[in-house]
């Protein structure tokens, strides 16, 4: 395996960091002024955002996230996707590399037929609209897809949706245009097979959105949405793929987007890093810079092995994607979404400490950074989920010759032991 960036990849690199440099952290605090002065209930874009945007298209730093599109192999991606991490608000959005119409992106190119990319696809690739995906449900644990209980019933040529949807990222932005929504077809198909999923127009009678839920008390500019689904009424041309594929079409959609999701909160553990290490060379204490304390280098230092040894985590599971396919990577995958979102909380955690009441406020980025990456620990399946794949592979895994003679080996010596034992030798 080699990790190292290919000479494609250091152009877009170093491009994108003198994007970020020039242009994106520049703009942050005339992001939040302008947040603040309409309030966390107006979900309209900060004229700033699409300014930078068409920045970035000029500049050829646009849906770097698609293979297809962008030529970008996933592990050629992983590092521009960290750099944008270090401005989330803002930077993922401006190069069209944002959740969730990156993965809706990729569903609609691998899924859809040429009518529905011609309709929503293109558009979405322009940033002309944005798209949210509607999954998850406040009844159930939506982290086993089997237990979504709204029904998308065929009457004649139409399907009627019916059910209570929550946390759907990105439909409270008015330029939000479609849904993609998973639901159950045929209760009576195999497990698996029992799930759909349909392309809904937000403006389809019916759909309801309710209201947008806050994380930790902040509201996200494309907001987390319940909404509510009755009578909905979609052509049958709107199902995308066919029925019955809906879990399989989530199981391909989430693998390269949890490897961005990853590498962003990795940019973000940098950010919060790089923050730590200039707050404590600043501030004095006890009459010696923080620097000195012992404790205050041990949190640096434990910051930086964590988020290297998860970035090349991040960067095999990216490889093995790109090499084997996502199913070979699932494994991986999981190892990096229960991975990375705790090293990031982790960093940031110790970067507010240092920051002392500072870091809680909204003068540091770090709080906001915080409440995003706390939630990252169960978007996308919780840490628990993940956890239980990688167990469940550990323990199906076939021993080969090597470890079945060393596990011998050790029972062997713990059998004479226990012999030992019994009769007193």
């Amino acid at each position: 395996m080699d990790f190292a960036m290919s000479a494609k990849a250091q152009d877009y690199h170093n491009r994108l960091t003198a994007f970020m440099t020039e242009f994106v952290f520049p703009a942050e605090a005339e992001y939040h002024r302008y947040r603040e002065e309409t309030g966390p209930k107006d979900h309209t874009v900060p004229p700033i955002v699409e300014e930078l945007k068409a920045l970035a298209k000029e500049r050829g730093l646009w849906n770097l996230f698609l293979p297809p599109i962008s030529g970008l192999t996933n592990l050629e991606y992983a590092p521009l996707a960290e750099l944008s991490g270090w401005s989330l608000e803002i930077a993922p959005e401006v190069l069209n590399c944002a959740a969730p119409d990156t993965g809706n992106m990729e569903t609609l190119h691998l899924f859809a037929t040429e009518e529905q990319r011609r309709q929503w696809l293109d558009p979405l690739l322009n940033g002309e609209i944005r798209s949210a995906f509607a999954m998850t449900e406040p009844a159930v644990a939506s982290s086993d897809a089997r237990n979504i209980e709204t029904t998308m019933l065929r009457d004649g040529n139409d399907y009627v949706i019916n059910g209570r949807k929550w946390w759907i990222t990105g439909a409270a932005d008015p330029r939000c245009k479609i849904l993609i929504v998973m639901g159950r077809t045929n209760p009576d198909a195999a497990s698996h097979q029992q799930q759909s999923m349909l392309l809904v127009p937000v403006d389809t009678p019916g759909v309801d959105i309710q209201r947008s839920l806050p994380v930790f008390g902040w509201q996200d500019q494309h907001g987390h949405c319940e909404i509510v689904f009755d009578n909905v009424r979609v052509p049958v041309e709107n199902m995308l793929h066919e029925e019955g594929s809906g879990f399989a079409i989530a199981q391909a959609r989430l693998g390269p987007g949890r490897i961005h999701h990853c590498m962003r909160a990795l940019g973000a553990a940098e950010r919060a890093l790089a923050l730590m290490v200039d707050r404590v060379q600043k501030r004095v204490a006890f009459g010696k810079p923080l620097s000195e304390q012992g404790v205050v280098r041990e949190a640096i230092a434990k910051s930086r092995n964590e988020i290297d040894q998860a970035r090349l985590l991040c960067e095999k599971a990216a490889w093995t994607i790109d090499q084997r396919g996502n199913k070979e990577a699932h494994v991986l995958v999981s190892q990096i979404k229960s991975v990375a979102p705790q090293v990031a909380c982790d960093v940031i955690d110790r970067a507010i400490q240092v920051h002392g009441a500072a870091g809680v406020s909204d003068d540091f980025p770090l709080a906001r950074l915080y409440s995003w990456h706390r939630a990252m620990r169960l978007f996308d399946g919780p840490d628990e989920v993940h956890m239980r794949t990688i167990a469940r592979a550990e323990l199906g895994r076939e021993k080969d010759a090597f470890v079945s003679a060393a596990s011998r080996q050790s029972g062997t010596a713990a059998s004479r032991q226990s012999d030992s034992a019994v009769t007193g030798r």
